[in-house]
């Protein structure tokens, strides 16, 4: 409001009124609100600064008092922890003698559900002969980081069948478990070999279980 006095002409400054931005509802709006009693242009600068240093100091306590949540992500070194207890060399006197004369070593012992013959499974596996690995079906995009594979158990020759000795290895494991295998050539490739495996070799095959599905 304007009004006249015998001197010249004082300024009384309406009580501002908050402007609303359009915008996502969540995100915070912030109103600096001014005082009635502002005289002039220079007064209002002055509020106007002192709100946005009072914001900005606001804002950085705020931001230094946050605590990242409990649930963070696995560091690089727990990353590398994990990939070093996996590949980690296991004496074979560590190992447990299992169904014909396989040998297996529980990497990670699974939590979910165990195993039954006559169920369908999915599975990551590496096959190594003398610490090289030849096969695995770790390789592509897939969501678990290659392709799994699928068979079922206690099938042992035709459809749905694996290695005999991939078979014989699983058994007994939980969904969720790793274990690594020793596999005489009898029940892996035999005297034939495959490819660059030669004939008659002992297999080194790690066999970490994915899921179980019932046969329909």
């Amino acid at each position: 409001a304007l009004s006249a006095g015998t001197r010249g002409v004082s300024v009384q400054a309406s009580p501002a009124k908050p402007r609303l931005r359009s915008g996502p509802s969540h995100i915070p709006r912030v109103v600096l609100c001014h005082s009635s009693s502002v005289q002039g242009p220079a007064d209002v600068s002055s509020l106007t600064r002192r709100g946005l240093i009072s914001f900005s100091v606001l804002g950085t306590l705020m931001l230094s008092s946050f605590t990242p949540p409990a649930t963070a992500l696995p560091t690089f070194a727990s990353y590398k922890e994990e990939i070093a207890r996996r590949r980690r060399k296991i004496p074979e006197d560590q190992f447990t003698l299992g169904m014909e004369g396989v040998k297996y070593f529980d990497i990670i012992e699974g939590k979910g559900d165990l195993i039954e013959v006559g169920q369908r499974i999915a599975v990551h596996y590496d096959v190594k002969f003398r610490n090289v690995t030849f096969i695995t079906s770790r390789q592509g995009l897939g969501v678990t980081g290659g392709t799994p594979v699928g068979f079922n158990v206690g099938t042992l020759s035709g459809p749905g069948s694996t290695l005999p000795g991939i078979d014989y290895g699983v058994r007994g494991m939980r969904v969720g478990g790793l274990r690594r295998l020793l596999v005489p050539p009898e029940l892996a490739y035999g005297k034939a070999g495959v490819g660059e495996i030669p004939g008659g070799a002992t297999l080194t095959i790690d066999v970490e279980l994915l899921s179980i599905k019932t046969i329909p």
